[in-house]
């Protein structure tokens, strides 16, 4: 095979030539300008792809980064509106460490973040893998980057046969062997661009890949059988209800608590299968519509859906006038249920134009 350092140039005249644009990244051409990436969008950018896909990332980074250009306005924000511009994105848990993150950049370093791998280690929300691309792709420190995409190159490149997630520690320190003192931001970026878009999970394209020559799991013709991994448990299944109560055109919501499941996010009042809620949120003539299905990373979800119209105030809960809710601001499984409940409400067709504020108290402001 040939050399770390032999293997880690061909991999970077690739990038420079393949590199793809993403909002969130500054190109090897400007970077050879000295053009430096912002350490707020580097950190926004790997917070938000953190079990998700660039695809699904792009709209949500750039509709942040307009309302929320620097790491101290994204701190000074309420935390209901961060909540409401993250519904969809799933995870809801990093959206509350973004928040603790940015207002301890704050308050504690001046909005600045820490230019060391170590010193970003600090900061509440980020762990090893998210540090390592700061410090890597913003400040150039040869901090070793190993996300899914990385283990499967690296899988591959040696012959890894060990299942993951055993194999984890041995994929770390034969990346870390590849990781060159010059340009290690680049570098950081193009090996997991290899794994996204030429050693992909399926059929991966060795005929274009800088490093086919080099790749011992294609030598032996395994490529596609690696990683290998082991085998997960079957996913449980739970079930509960949702109650979706109206009156005279407003909807009943509640503020989830800001720890477990969906936490801090607006939710339609439920119970059954999260350990939060209770019995029905108002006395009323409840009617069962249907079901919403969900599946979460340790289990599938089904929850019965079920409306009412309120003749009295709700047990918990806020009436949120119509033209003050708005749906986007739902986590995906209640806008699942309200998209099945709609039909059954008495909204009627030509409620006023959406706006984005919620009238319900946001949670309050944490200091780090």
């Amino acid at each position: 095979m040939d050399s770390a350092d032999s293997l880690s140039a061909q991999l970077l005249g690739w990038y420079d030539r393949h590199a793809r644009a993403m909002p969130w990244r500054v190109s090897p051409e400007d970077r050879a300008q000295g053009i430096r990436p912002d350490p707020y969008r580097v950190w926004l950018s790997e917070v938000m792809l953190q079990q998700t896909t660039v695809a699904a990332v792009k709209d949500y980074f750039n509709r942040f980064t307009a309302r929320w250009p620097t790491v101290a306005a994204l701190a000074a924000a309420p935390d209901a509106e961060v909540m409401g511009e993250w519904a969809g994105l799933g995870y809801y848990a990093r959206a509350r460490n973004l928040l603790k993150c940015a207002r301890a950049v704050v308050a504690d370093h001046g909005g600045v973040f820490p230019t060391t791998r170590e010193g970003l280690l600090t900061l509440p929300g980020i762990g090893p893998y998210t540090a390592s691309a700061i410090a890597a792709i913003a400040y150039d420190e040869p901090a070793t980057v190993v996300d899914g995409n990385v283990e499967r190159v690296i899988s591959r490149l040696f012959l890894v046969e060990t299942p993951l997630p055993a194999a984890k520690p041995e994929l770390t320190t034969l990346a870390a062997r590849l990781t060159p003192a010059q340009r290690p931001g680049d570098y950081a970026q193009a090996i997991m661009d290899l794994g996204a878009t030429i050693c992909t999970p399926r059929s991966p394209a060795c005929g274009i890949c800088p490093w086919s020559h080099a790749c011992a799991a294609r030598a032996k013709g395994v490529q596609a059988d690696l990683p290998r991994k082991s085998p997960k448990p079957e996913k449980p299944t739970r079930r509960g209800t949702l109650w979706l109560g109206h009156r005279d055109g407003a909807i009943l919501l509640e503020r989830r608590p800001d720890k477990g499941l969906l936490g801090g996010m607006l939710g339609i009042p439920g119970d059954g299968w999260d350990g939060q809620g209770g019995p029905a949120p108002a006395a009323a003539d409840w009617q069962d519509i249907g079901e919403v299905r969900h599946t979460f990373t340790h289990f599938h979800l089904i929850l019965t859906v079920r409306t009412a119209h309120l003749d009295g105030p709700p047990h918990r809960g806020d009436l949120i006038p119509r033209h003050l809710f708005r749906p986007a601001d739902l986590p995906t499984l209640m806008r699942k249920a309200w998209d099945l409940a709609r039909p059954a409400m008495d909204t009627p067709p030509d409620a006023p134009k959406l706006v984005d504020e919620i009238p319900l108290t946001p949670a309050p402001v944490r200091e780090s």
